[in-house]
């Protein structure tokens, strides 16, 4: 069994048989994305399907399930920099590198959705310390130079190495490492207490940001369905499901010693610690949906009827429950060691997991608050339905096509994995 450890690493990504119709499909979906933002810089918010009433559409949504990715990611390399989970260690690069890339995806979107977006900086200037919003923007800012700091220190000692090679992944190596070219003892020692200290500091960091999510939507008491106190905490559990469920299917199907043993063993780890961070989840989940439901409380209940069986079930039904939670236990469950079906299982978990985003954004929004007032006023901007528009599916196609594209070349060119040290030229 052990001498499977010894096989020749897989073909890079572009020499895979499915790798160029994966890169035609990833081309048109950029060229198309662009499309949609070309229409969103030129007409505003004209496009699309949210107004007055509903102001918060499909990309707040996405920028929220892309924030709990890049939170989870960062919250499993904390388990190798801080609490030095050995079983993890091989997979601390490329967390805090799918931490950066989904948190730069999530910023952009929302930066997309924002009505003046060249006052972005406004937050800055203006923001005050009584204000939700501007201590979430403050805490990106920091986490982001954090992650950043944090990914430079991890990958120092692997630059150091890669930037003997005469390659282009040897010339932006010598770049990134900014001239710090020592490779002694007491060096590694430094950036390994240096990492210490930024996950440590991370660690906090990431909660408070992404559990500050949740707690912008709890401190809406005017929408008594977004005001409950399990939304912190069922913010950061989700962020932890989701991210870990994105790299075990990271792990499962691009690690380059696939087929090994130790690939195995890591990817059924990551499998068995995504299972029970979804079913803790679920359970999160449960305790909301029966107690909202059980007070009865029109403004409250309703929405969870709207979600269980109005017009979008399916979203809740299909995607969430059946795509994303019966499919992946019983695959988690059945196949625990092997790597494809856990990676699938993964990667159900993780694209569903905005279904669960797209139930806490909209339907909160879709009941009238007075009322009578969807027939007090009557215009195109003031509705109480909502379904994207094509101008803003082609937006996040665009964001995503960018973050695929981003983590590619990551993946490529930075030592994420460790491979390929030895074959230096």
């Amino acid at each position: 069994m052990r001498s499977e450890t010894i096989r020749a690493a897989p073909a890079p990504l572009e020499r895979l048989p499915l790798f160029p119709v994966f890169a035609v499909v990833w081309l048109a979906a950029l060229i198309l994305g662009a499309v949609g933002v070309y229409q969103r810089l030129a007409e505003g918010h004209t496009p699309a399907d949210y107004g007055s009433y509903i102001p918060w559409g499909m990309w707040v949504a996405s920028y929220v399930y892309l924030i709990g990715l890049s939170a989870g990611a960062f919250l499993l390399s904390a388990l190798v920099y801080v609490f030095d989970v050995r079983r993890l260690e091989q997979i601390g690069k490329l967390a805090l590198f799918t931490a950066l890339v989904t948190l730069i995806s999530a910023l952009v979107i929302i930066w997309l959705d924002i009505g003046r977006m060249e006052r972005f900086w406004y937050i800055y200037a203006y923001g005050r310390p009584s204000s939700m919003m501007a201590w979430m923007v403050w805490l990106y800012t920091a986490y982001f130079l954090l992650i950043l700091a944090e990914l430079w220190f991890a990958l120092h000692q692997d630059l150091i190495r890669w930037s003997e090679r005469r390659d282009i992944q040897g010339a932006l190596a010598r770049f990134l490492t900014f001239g710090f070219t020592d490779a002694s003892e007491q060096a590694r020692a430094f950036d390994r207490r240096t990492l210490r200290l930024l996950g440590t500091v991370g660690v906090p960091l990431a909660i408070a940001f992404h559990g500050g999510v949740g707690a912008l939507f709890a401190s809406v008491a005017a929408r008594p369905f977004w005001n409950a106190a399990i939304y912190p905490i069922a913010f950061i559990v989700g962020a932890l499901a989701s991210g870990g469920a994105l790299l075990t299917a990271i792990v499962a199907f691009f690690w380059p010693q696939r087929g090994t043993w130790e690939h195995r063993d890591l990817v059924t780890f990551l499998g068995r610690m995504t299972l029970g961070l979804l079913l803790f989840y679920l359970l999160l989940e449960w305790a909301e949906f029966s107690l909202g439901l059980y007070g009865q409380l029109p403004e409250e209940s309703g929405v969870y009827q709207e979600i269980l069986s109005g017009q979008y079930w399916w979203v809740f039904w299909i995607i969430h429950v059946v795509v994303g939670a019966i499919i992946p236990i019983a695959l988690l469950s059945q196949q625990a060691r092997s790597a494809f079906w856990v990676g699938l299982a993964g990667a159900l978990i993780a694209g569903s997991f905005v279904a669960v985003r797209l139930n806490v954004v909209i339907p909160g929004l879709v009941r009238p608050q007075l009322e009578g007032l969807e027939t007090a006023y009557v215009d195109d901007r003031l509705g109480f339905s909502y379904f994207p528009s094509l101008m803003e599916w082609l937006v996040v196609v665009f964001v995503g096509a960018v973050l695929v594209g981003a983590f590619y070349l990551g993946y490529r060119l930075l030592p994420l994995t460790g491979a390929g040290e030895e074959t230096k030229s």
